[in-house]
């Protein structure tokens, strides 16, 4: 009983202070559930829907890039991909596979192709992903078109960089809600996308095949157009076949960057090159046009201009002389064009001097890019007394003058430029900028048509019996035309180029051929040009 009385208040404690526990947990509870349900009821009530929830980003087609018939150069196609989504609020997306189709969602996406596969590749640049320096960046073209995102194709070079912009569109979106298993339960609500827009260009399909058949095993740049500037073919040799990057061919890929060839290097607007003697059209030009010769000036060709200096004599030949041993004897400045007369050449570049000589390459914007719608285009170089003493700390000599007056010395621009100068000279003296996409106005060089008939006909006799055209280049049709051959800094290599405008009145389509030390411009390049019209001419005019 003593005991029992002793240990009452000892129990009595413990059960007060079991008591106090259980209303301790009590209130925990309550207060943990307050907090869940009405403090942060709506945080947590969030997460649990964003752990059901699910955005897909429906991709954007790409505008197509079609050529002036209408005709797809650049277009998609529809692609079945299937949509898996993981724990982490994201998804994955991977080429359909039909045992995969009860476990995913399938969606339709498009894919790039380019129809012209290699043929067009330079002209038409491809597409990659963002890099994760671009990822978050906005475009300033088109800032409405909203920060890069992560995997998102851009355009790399070509009208697919120049345009890309007006090519891309919007992306839209669907909102769907799944299971705990990933798997689709219902779409809650879609943004359609918004498609790019096309782009009509003034390529020739035909032609622009026709260009690229006969540049094959070859090294060099064509371009094509007409007299407004508006350019029918453009391909650089060797190219590249875009699709391969679409596919992520990576060994394909490879190859093209380690090939020494450079088949991603558009040679057209990019590379700069000594135009040779395509270059004395716009000498002849100039000379008249000062007056330093007359329209019946005549030169007595003995095949090699001696120059005494204090430096010693210094000879300059023509190449017949070189060649074989020949002269022109008494010649025009019409003769001289057809046969390419070096010793001509000089005496006029000596008449004019080295100020109208880069005077008149300025006017022609040989200095300056030629306006067409590519990224990578360069400027070319116009050299000048100062340049050289600025660049190399040497003084200008009369020989400077001599190699200027034929293309060659210093003065190095792209195939596009050509192009560009010779548009210029057939089509009346307007300087057109070479636009694929759309025409600009052509500014009038104002040159006296006295003076451009004069160096028409020399072109036109360069393509006729006696012209440096004429063994490879026997024409059925009436052309203005032009052979070079630029000396390049190893020994016995020579650029071939040719200049050829068809017909020889208003004519239709100018076509500039550079085979890249591919030897002589009557032998290498002529013939790709004949080709070239040849096929044309018996598709469309025959």
């Amino acid at each position: 009983m003593h005991d029992e009385i002793c240990n009452y208040p000892e129990k009595n404690w413990f059960l007060w202070f079991g008591r106090f526990l259980v209303v301790v947990f009590v209130f925990l509870f309550l207060g943990r559930l307050v907090d869940l349900q009405i403090i942060r009821g709506a945080y947590f009530r969030e997460l649990a829907d964003k752990n059901r929830i699910r955005k897909i980003s429906i991709s954007a087609s790409r505008g197509l890039i079609l050529d002036k018939n209408g005709k797809i150069l650049v277009g998609n196609r529809d692609v079945k991909k299937f949509v898996r989504f993981s724990f982490d609020s994201g998804f994955k997306k991977e080429i359909y596979d039909p045992s995969l189709a009860e476990e995913s969602e399938i969606i339709l996406e498009s894919e790039r192709v380019y129809f012209l596969g290699s043929d067009f590749g330079h002209a038409s640049g491809y597409l990659s992903e963002t890099t994760k320096e671009e990822v978050g960046k906005v475009r300033p073209n088109c800032p409405e078109k909203g920060q890069r995102k992560l995997s998102q194709l851009i355009g790399r070079t070509g009208l697919e960089e120049y345009f890309d912009c007006v090519l891309s569109g919007f992306d839209g979106e669907e909102i769907v809600e799944v299971d705990s298993m990933g798997r689709k339960v219902r779409t809650l609500g879609r943004k359609m996308p918004i498609n790019g827009e096309n782009i009509n260009t003034n390529i020739d399909a035909f032609m622009q095949r026709l260009v690229s058949k006969h540049m094959q095993g070859k090294r060099g740049a064509a371009i094509a157009t007409d007299q407004m500037g508006r350019v029918l073919a453009i391909y650089s040799a060797p190219s590249y076949d875009p699709n391969d990057f679409i596919k992520g061919d990576l060994d394909k890929i490879k190859l093209y960057f380690q090939d020494k060839n450079l088949p991603l290097f558009n040679r057209v607007i990019s590379g700069i090159f000594h135009p040779g003697s395509v270059y004395k059209p716009l000498v002849g030009l100039a000379a008249l046009s000062e007056e330093v010769i007359g329209k019946d000036f005549k030169f007595n060709d003995e095949g090699v201009i001696t120059v005494d200096s204090a430096f010693g004599s210094f000879s300059y030949s023509n190449w017949y002389f070189t060649q074989h041993g020949g002269k022109e004897g008494l010649i025009s400045l019409a003769r001289a064009l057809a046969r390419s007369t070096d010793t001509y050449f000089y005496k006029v570049g000596e008449l004019l001097g080295v100020k109208k000589l880069e005077e008149w390459s300025r006017k022609f914007e040989l200095d300056k890019k030629t306006g067409i719608e590519l990224p990578g285009e360069i400027e070319g170089l116009v050299p000048s007394p100062e340049w050289k003493l600025r660049t190399k700390g040497e003084n200008w000599f009369l020989g400077n003058t001599y190699h200027y007056a034929i293309g060659q010395g210093d003065l190095a621009i792209t195939p596009a430029a050509v192009q560009k100068m010779t548009v210029a000279i057939v089509n009346g003296g307007y300087l057109c900028d070479l636009k694929i996409v759309g025409v600009d106005e052509c500014e009038n060089l104002h040159i006296n048509p006295e003076y451009l008939s004069i160096v028409h006909e020399g072109m036109k006799r360069a393509c006729e019996r006696g012209g440096t055209a004429f063994p490879f280049f026997d024409f059925r049709s009436k052309v203005l035309c032009k052979t070079g051959t630029a000396e390049t800094l190893k020994e016995n290599v020579t650029h071939a180029w040719f200049v050829v405008a068809y017909p020889d009145v208003n004519p239709e389509i100018i076509i500039t051929i550079l085979v890249e030390e591919g030897g002589g411009g009557s032998s290498e390049a002529a013939p790709v040009a004949r080709k070239i019209l040849d096929e044309y001419l018996d598709k469309f005019i025959n």
